[in-house]
């Protein structure tokens, strides 16, 4: 018997241990990649960490409040009101201007009567509210949406007297971006347009020192373009 292994197929053979091999070591790895090792202990959630980029929301742009340096003349104003209403910050009445903006803006647009009589003065609000009656009797319908505040400034500042009592005003000149848009009772626009706009504009608020009255302490007295 010849036992010669000239015709074995060794090539083959080889080639057979490589091919299994191979075939173990991707099962190994891809038994890693899908879960069918045994499951770890299950982590606690995740703390807040670092952002991942390209995963969040870029964070808000903050409103630039500008408030005029205490040697100047509006300064010793605010200086003078906050002798005398000791809870008044300059910056913490811009943060609730910007509040109160906001709200006016959609209360005019929705006829929120209720709202502009708790934000406005007395003669503020007659204005307001004939504008409002104005556009019901011609069955037209009002878009207001501030989408942003660029910046709020107080621009100038007195005390005077009021009923017997002093009265402070503050002039707030606030840079905002809008969607202004009346539509008539057909849906037709009219007025204004539906493409967010740049508006500036000078409110003036007022409210008596020294006297506590209900509702918003410094409410909306002129409102005009910047």
């Amino acid at each position: 018997m010849d036992l010669s292994f000239s015709h074995f197929p060794f090539d083959l053979v080889l080639f057979g241990l490589i091919a299994a091999f191979l075939a173990l070591r991707l099962r190994g790895i891809l038994g890693t990649r899908v879960g069918v090792e045994p499951a770890s202990p299950a982590a606690p959630a995740p703390r807040p960490g670092p952002v991942i980029e390209g995963r969040a929301e870029p964070p808000a742009a903050l409103t630039d409040y500008d408030v005029p340096a205490p040697e100047t003349r509006v300064g010793q104003v605010l200086g003078a009101i906050a002798g005398q209403e000791r809870e008044f910050v300059p910056a913490q009445f811009l943060r609730g201007v910007e509040v109160s903006f906001r709200q006016v803006v959609q209360a005019f647009g929705a006829g929120d009567r209720a709202m502009l009589r708790e934000r406005l003065t007395a003669e503020a609000f007659s204005a307001f509210d004939a504008a409002i009656q104005s556009r019901e009797q011609a069955g037209e319908t009002q878009k207001s949406e501030v989408r942003a505040i660029g910046g709020l400034a107080i621009v100038d500042a007195a005390i005077d007297q009021m009923a017997g009592a002093p009265c402070a005003r503050i002039d707030v000149r606030i840079v905002s971006d809008q969607i202004s848009l009346t539509l008539d009772k057909d849906g037709h626009p009219v007025a204004g347009t539906d493409a967010v706009t740049e508006f500036s504009d000078l409110w003036t608020f007022e409210r008596l020192l020294g006297v506590s009255i209900g509702g918003a302490a410094w409410r909306l007295a002129a409102s005009r373009s910047a």
